[in-house]
């Protein structure tokens, strides 16, 4: 044994019998920070890998949905570093204008203040000290997760580098007239008393009320519906299809609108649905968007009925009440004067709601700040037809054209203190002056900052080059932009993916911010449910990395994510993939412990068995087989052949095939010692970027080497031996055989049993020992007698049961089964040859029966050849 063979034996023995992963996983990982594996360095002449992280918002907690996404991340910027890549992960955290400004609102309501208390400036400061002392919880939670994130680069979407980058596109936008300020309707959270973008609209199914009223008298009344009675007092018109002969009459008179002294026009719109309803809509112009297109078209007046909080402006009876405290009244004035047509309660539909608060959203007129997106649209979509960016999977692009080629205006501006501040001007008569990051903005009596600051969506937007120095031309962003993919959920393919192409595009003259879009699913519960606390299947996955370790949480999510489709997770598999990581920590730590090494050059194919030839061939395969579903992006894939492989041909066969070379000794072991090595070397290398902490233990203690994170990716060998892969095939075949009959038999799996095997003229012959020793067969003695012989493969294995089972028994048993099967056979022969039954029953049930039919002549079949190799009694 040379002195390194006894150094690795001596750290293997070291290594703990079994794997404890919250023993290992912690100090692992601030090893791997501490030695800055996971830093970039914009100098390097190595070739460029870029990923961003989708920043997080700084008031989130780690959930599925994170660690799967970051999973995914971690193993793609794993393999590149891997290959030889200058790999940068780019971390950070969004400022999450609204969430974060909810959770401070919170805590200071505890205090029964306000942020009006406060005052801007102060409320700002104090939302700045809750972000240095309570937020970014999420960033320890990564760690946890063993994410390669570049810490050192750790971004936050409202410091001094990327305020600058917002303030700078945000003028050269304004200067450009992309952006403008508009009366417009938007989403308003009368909670949260902002403007809310679409991403943050959760829609829902409420149990509401239709209510169908009745406009104007006798020939000239019109009936409408609607679910919000409250905002009749807005309407200015009603709407009927210019080709409904119905309401051909009234098109172009004015009827009385109930309650109010106001008479309103009937006007032909071809937007009206005629076959809908009653054909004819009510027409609020100030508080439903469609209503306001059509307001648009017919220069119709837009009334505010609703103030910012949802209370009733307009003067009556009705002013100052809850907006729905106001529609059971109005619905009672309306019944009241015979107005209510018909009612249908509980009338349900979707309606939208503030995912912060859940508060009921009101469509509101409103003056905002806007980014006009046709140009900018434009160009998102063309980067992706000419080929410049790649989305996957391609079925995806589609979804995507259908976006950005259909894009409104984008409303950027929020009614809150915290987040970037609009960098307008208002002077006293009406002036506006957009200030750059290098001007000094305009002073004297009656000039002040405009109050609403941008939508989060506006600087996340900026992410791929803002984190990287823009508007500087930094070594950074020359090296590492365009960013080399982005990965992230199909979700956000409007919100965000699309922002980040049209300011990639317009901030970089043209180049977009990545070349290619991976989108993933999302993260369902087992049943494919989606989680949701109101459903009770959320899961926090600290505690899966608590019980099971964080390498088995990594796996059960790559596992499952296929691209683009949503994947299902259930504790039972997370606890199947800690089975894995003990597998690979058990199996590796056996090996190495009998003889599997790296040192010394690996020997030539002529001195190795065909096991050895074998298991190099699988290798070589796998290893291409992983390259190959890694540029593909299919984890799912991957790593099913990860696991095929290292459980099933190293574990189970190899190792196995391989005792008895090991347990005699002698060069052929040493070969075999040596190959074994080898797969275990590329097996570990191969499985690292899915389930780092397992791996790199394991790794470090059998190569002596410093780190899987920097070692090199392994290529594929090019060595096939498909002889040898037939032969083991053989083998396979014969082992299975007989562990099958053995099962069949009630057999355990450590009961020996006395065997004769012919296998003499066939390639098993060399298989013998291993075939014996993995099935527990005895060699044949003098009083041997084949109470059992199973032909396989050309070669036949007897087997002496007398003394092992009760034969009596077990063909009184089978007989049982037998009669069972050949019942059910008659039972599915007879329904499918009567006509009448065929005649009238669906395909589906005649398909079931047939498969009965097919599956009890399977059985049949498969018991009376377990009869037949009974020996008889």
């Amino acid at each position: 044994m040379t002195e390194n063979t006894q150094q690795q034996t001596a750290a293997t023995a070291e290594l703990p019998t079994q794997y404890t992963p919250a023993e290992v996983e912690g100090p692992l990982y601030e090893r791997w920070v501490e030695r800055g594996y996971f830093e970039a360095d914009a100098k390097s002449d190595k070739p460029a890998y870029t990923i961003v992280i989708p920043p997080p918002n700084v008031t989130g907690q780690l959930h599925l949905g994170h660690a799967f996404e970051h999973t995914l991340i971690d193993a793609l910027t794993r393999r590149k570093r891997m290959q030889g890549y200058e790999t940068l992960w780019q971390p950070g955290m969004d400022h999450a204008g609204i969430a974060t400004q909810n959770v401070v609102e919170r805590e200071l309501a505890k205090e029964g203040k306000s942020r009006h208390d406060l005052g801007r400036e102060a409320f700002v400061e104090r939302v700045w000290e809750w972000k240095a002392e309570s937020g970014g919880q999420i960033a320890g939670q990564m760690r946890r997760l063993g994410e390669g994130l570049a810490w050192s680069r750790d971004r936050f979407t409202m410091d001094e580098g990327l305020s600058r980058a917002v303030q700078t596109i945000f003028k050269k936008l304004y200067d450009d007239e992309l952006i403008y300020r508009a009366e417009r309707i938007i989403n308003w959270c009368p909670r949260c008393l902002t403007a809310i973008s679409d991403i943050e609209v959760d829609y829902q199914d409420d149990d509401g009320e239709l209510v169908s009223m009745q406009y104007g008298e006798g020939e000239d009344s019109i009936v409408v519906a609607t679910t919000r009675a409250e905002t009749m007092l807005g309407d200015t018109a009603v709407a009927v299809h210019p080709d409904d002969e119905r309401y051909a009459h009234l098109i172009g008179k004015r009827i009385k609108l109930p309650l109010t002294d106001r008479t309103i026009p009937v006007v032909a719109d071809a937007h009206v649905d005629p076959e809908f309803g009653t054909g004819a809509v009510k027409v609020t112009p100030a508080h439903d968007p469609n209503d306001f297109a059509i307001g648009q078209r017919h220069d119709l007046e837009s009334i505010e009925v609703l103030d910012e909080r949802g209370v009733i402006t307009v003067h009556g009876p009705f002013q100052g009440l809850d907006r729905f405290e106001a529609r059971s009244a109005i619905v009672a004035a309306l019944r009241a004067e015979g107005r209510i047509v018909a009612e249908k309660r509980p009338y349900v539909h979707a309606v939208g709601h503030c995912s912060r608060c859940k508060t009921t959203l009101e469509p509101r007129l409103s003056m905002q700040w806007w980014v006009k997106v046709e140009t900018l649209a434009k160009a998102a979509g063309d980067a992706v037809r000419d080929g410049r960016v790649d989305i996957h999977p391609a079925d995806m692009s589609q979804r995507y054209f259908d976006w950005v080629d259909n894009l409104n205006d984008w409303c950027i501006s929020r009614q809150l203190w915290w987040g970037h501040r609009i960098p307008v001007w208002h002077g006293p008569d009406g002036e506006l002056v957009c200030v750059g990051p290098d001007e000094e903005p305009p002073t004297g009596e009656g000039w002040t900052q405009d109050t609403d600051v941008l939508d989060t969506w506006f600087s996340s937007g900026l992410w791929p080059f803002s984190t990287m120095g823009w508007p500087e031309r930094t070594p950074d962003l020359e090296k590492f932009y365009p960013n080399s993919v982005l990965v992230t959920g199909y979700d956000l393919m409007f919100f965000w993916v699309a922002r980040m192409m049209m300011f990639g595009l317009y901030a970089m003259d043209g180049q977009p911010p990545f070349r290619t879009i991976a989108f993933h699913g999302m993260v369902r519960d087992e049943f494919g449910k989606k989680m949701s606390k109101s459903f009770g299947n959320t899961v926090n996955p600290l505690d899966w990395m608590d019980k099971y370790g964080s390498d088995a949480l990594r796996f059960t999510l790559a596992k499952g994510a296929n691209p683009g489709v949503d994947v299902p997770i259930g504790e039972d598999w997370v606890q199947a993939s800690r089975n894995f990581a003990n597998k690979i920590w058990n199996a590796t730590r056996f090996a190495m412990m009998n003889g599997a090494t790296i040192e010394g050059p690996l020997p030539d194919a002529s001195e190795m068995s065909a096991t050895d030839r074998w298991i190099l061939s699988r290798l070589g395969e796998t290893v291409a087989q992983v390259d190959a579903y890694y540029d593909d992006f299919q984890f799912a894939k991957l790593s099913e052949a990860l696991y095929h492989f290292a459980w099933d041909e190293v574990f189970a066969w190899y190792v196995e095939l391989s005792k008895t070379t090991f347990f005699a000794g002698g060069e052929g072991a040493k070969v075999s010692g040596r190959v074994l090595g080898e797969v275990l070397d590329v097996m570990l290398r191969l499985l690292h970027p899915i389930v780092p902490f397992v791996t790199d233990t394991l790794w470090t203690t059998l190569t002596g080497g410093e780190s899987l994170v920097i070692a090199d990716w392994p290529k594929d060998s090019g060595f096939r031996d498909e002889a040898a892969e037939k032969e083991i095939e053989l083998v396979q075949r014969v082992v299975t055989e007989v562990r099958r009959f053995r099962k069949e038999q009630g057999l355990q799996d450590a009961q020996k049993v006395p065997a004769r095997l012919d296998l003499d003229g066939t390639a098993l012959a060399a298989h013998e020992a291993a075939i014996r020793q993995i099935l527990r067969l005895q060699p044949e003695g003098e009083d041997f007698e084949a109470t059992a012989s199973l032909p396989v493969a050309g070669a036949t294995v007897s087997l002496d049961l007398s003394g092992t089972i009760d034969v009596a028994a077990e063909r009184k048993r089978l007989a049982k089964d037998l009669a069972a099967a050949e019942k059910e056979k008659a039972q599915a022969e007879a329904k499918l040859g009567n006509e009448a039954f065929l005649a009238k029953a669906p395909d589906n049930v005649v398909d079931k029966i047939k498969g009965r039919l097919a599956k009890a002549d399977e059985d049949i079949a498969r018991i009376q050849a377990q009869l037949n190799r009974l020996p008889q009694a």
